[in-house]
């Protein structure tokens, strides 16, 4: 999932630098990356294919394995642009190693649809379960991350997904559905919870002056 950092603090620049950093594409990607609206734009892209999943019970394998295939892209270039939010390099990898993640999961799941059951649970639990343990050290390692609690809770939930889908066995395409599409909606939720609370620093860091990593803000914005 999305783990949000606190703009680094900056001295006041020149007009020269506001330039060169405005045209700069890893700059721009790390601005959106801290935003809030980015953060909750993933948590939609999460709920929107869990709804339908339950709504739609009956839909058949191969529908599935595109809906999943579909959501684990979208979702993994949302993952992609994050890592651009982070402070330190060395912070950047876990990220970078989830985005990678979801994209390799759905291209396997959309490179053959007809897969089986099994393989469409291995694929979907593998990638919650390793991308949950590596939010779950992101969030443990970053010293400027606001409303770690909350992220680690995101973090368990993907771990537990994952594991339940893997050890869960399922016999018909309708039970995997169903179980995905829950799973997918906890886990909107979930990242729906993460957004607001970032949007809850963000506003706090205005009023006080500071940024969420409690650093002074960038007179630059």
């Amino acid at each position: 999932m999305t783990t949000p950092q606190g703009p680094t603090p900056t001295t006041e620049p020149g007009p020269t630098a506001v330039g060169a950093a405005q045209a700069d594409p890893a700059d721009q990607l790390a601005r959106l990356g801290r935003s809030w609206t980015w953060i909750m734009g993933a948590a939609i892209v999460t709920l929107v294919p869990g709804v339908i999943a339950l709504v739609w019970p009956d839909v058949t394998l191969h529908v599935l394995a595109v809906l999943i295939g579909l959501y684990l892209l979208v979702i993994g270039g949302f993952r992609f642009v994050s890592v651009f939010a982070q402070k330190e390099q060395g912070e950047r990898l876990p990220g970078l190693l989830i985005a990678v993640l979801f994209v390799l999961g759905g291209v396997l799941c959309l490179r053959n649809p007809l897969q089986t059951i099994a393989a469409l649970s291995l694929i979907v639990g593998g990638v919650w379960l390793v991308s949950g343990i590596l939010t779950l050290y992101t969030a443990v390692a970053s010293r400027y991350m606001p409303h770690r609690g909350v992220v680690m809770g995101v973090a368990a939930l993907g771990i537990a997904a994952g594991i339940v889908v893997l050890a869960l066995p399922t016999e018909s395409a309708q039970v995997l559905t169903r179980l995905l599409g829950l799973w997918l909606v906890l886990l909107g939720l979930a990242e729906a919870a993460v957004a607001l609370a970032w949007r809850s620093a963000l506003r706090r860091a205005g009023m006080t002056g500071q940024n969420p990593s409690g650093a002074t803000a960038d007179p630059a914005g």
